[in-house]
């Protein structure tokens, strides 16, 4: 038996090749899909099926080019209405040699959402593996809020009656594969754990120990960000997404030739970390560290095109195929090397301040004016703030900089110093001139022991 997952950490999205003797079946493909006849090609396996548990939201399926490359047929749920592939029905069986796979109708994170679980032929034909989607997680649960306000309630419902009335029936033994993990917009408390079952998942997951009105309730109250971007990975999705192939190729560019795009409207997007961009950078640039890069889709439009600066080199395949996976097709080079040859041949660098949180909470003790912006999400800064910080959420930061005050000195804080910097990015962008990163975030606030507020 072969099951093998495949990770993409820019989305947190997990995908699957599952196989027994010489037949197998792929689950929700990231984007560049040749990974998935790779892993057949060495296993001696041929892929049948190609299952997606629902139109993705925040990543960019590869369904449609796999198919062309295996011949595999392509089956999603009933919603939306897909431009590709075959529409399943609830309780539908694809019979393999070794195996079947029943395509169970699990709605609540979208009404069109499947799991499919996976009967062993050889050991009593009995279910071993469910790949969940985006209805069960790791210790968690889809979000529900994908319709509006209007529809929480309704799909909240049916996302409990999914996975207390089709999934958790199946059996405590059966393997969870979800879709994502800790780390996903997805999910708010996804568990960095990736193996469980549904047995695990009942026993430990605090959203199953609710009853149904505690389960809408909690699942209505819940605050989710929607970034700009889902809207291009959800017409993508619909429609079946242009093949990537061994691409994209961006080209390694001199300083010259780097800022000669630059005059063509292109925007930068440095995936360096924090602390590299602060020291020197090229004025105009957002920082999108590249353990989380995908939230540059806040804020990075489709339409132009798009320069990247890396730590080093050996990272820019990884920057590259992340960028494709949430859509970002238009990148069009690199600065080669580092950021030395930037400056080495004469260019200006742009600085961020840096400061700690122990000049932070000297400063303030002092009665020195300070504006604090804490660019967490809602949930995470009402468990603990500094007091009188304003927040606003990060990848709101760009588009609702007039919140903020330009004309005192402004330290912005996050959890940990990522987030902050990609706002203070932002922030810099818009004209900003006295913006300073807090290191360390709210982690190092609490562990020096200063005070917060809930």
């Amino acid at each position: 038996m072969i099951l093998e997952t495949v990770k993409s950490e820019i989305t947190a999205h997990l995908s699957y090749l599952f196989g027994m003797g010489k037949e197998a079946v792929a689950v929700d493909p990231q984007r560049d899909c040749r990974v998935y006849a790779e892993i057949a090609k060495r296993e001696g396996v041929d892929i049948h099926y190609i299952f997606e548990t629902h139109r993705n939201e925040d990543y960019v399926i590869g369904s449609k080019e796999l198919s062309g490359i295996t011949g595999a047929e392509i089956y999603h749920g009933t919603w939306p209405e897909f431009e590709y592939g075959l529409t399943t029905y609830d309780g539908q069986e694809f019979e393999l040699e070794r195996f079947t796979v029943e395509a169970l109708h699990t709605p609540g994170h979208t009404p069109g959402c499947n799991s499919y679980v996976i009967y062993d032929k050889t050991s009593g034909d009995i279910p071993v593996i469910v790949f969940t989607g985006d209805a069960l997680f790791v210790n968690e649960v889809g979000r529900a809020d994908l319709g509006g306000d209007v529809k929480k309630p309704v799909w909240s419902a049916n996302l409990y009656d999914s996975i207390h009335e089709k999934l958790l029936p199946l059996g405590d033994n059966v393997i969870v594969c979800p879709a994502h993990g800790a780390g996903s917009v997805c999910g708010s408390n996804i568990a960095e754990r990736e193996v469980t079952t549904l047995g695990t998942e009942r026993l430990m997951s605090p959203v199953l120990q609710m009853n149904r009105e505690e389960f809408i309730e909690y699942k209505v109250k819940e605050h989710q960000e929607y970034p700009p971007y889902f809207r291009m990975m959800e017409k993508l999705n619909k429609e079946g997404s242009p093949p990537v192939g061994f691409g994209p190729n961006p080209k390694p560019l001199s300083p010259f030739e780097f800022e000669e795009d630059l005059e063509k409207e292109a925007i930068i997007v440095d995936t360096r970390s924090p602390t590299s961009f602060a020291s020197g950078h090229i004025r105009g640039a957002y920082n999108a560290f590249t353990p989380l890069l995908g939230s540059i889709g806040w804020v990075l439009p489709y339409d132009k095109p798009i320069l990247l600066v890396l730590d080093e080199e050996t990272n820019l395949e990884k920057v590259s195929k992340g960028l494709v996976r949430i859509g970002y097709d238009y990148q069009v080079g690199y600065l080669s090397g580092t950021m030395v040859e930037w400056y080495r041949e004469g260019y200006q660098l742009a600085r961020l301040e840096t400061m700690t949180v122990y000049e932070l909470n000297k400063d303030l003790e002092s009665g020195e004016e300070w504006h604090v912006l804490d660019v967490r999400g809602v949930d995470e800064y009402e468990t603990g703030h500094i007091e009188g910080s304003q927040n606003l959420y990060v990848g709101r930061v760009d588009k609702e900089h007039e919140k903020v005050p330009a004309d005192v000195p402004v330290a912005v804080i996050c959890s940990s110093g990522v987030r902050s910097s990609f706002a203070s990015s932002m922030l810099l962008r818009n004209g900003f001139e006295n913006i300073h990163l807090t290191l360390g975030g709210l982690h190092a606030w609490k562990k020096a022991g200063f005070p917060t507020v809930e």
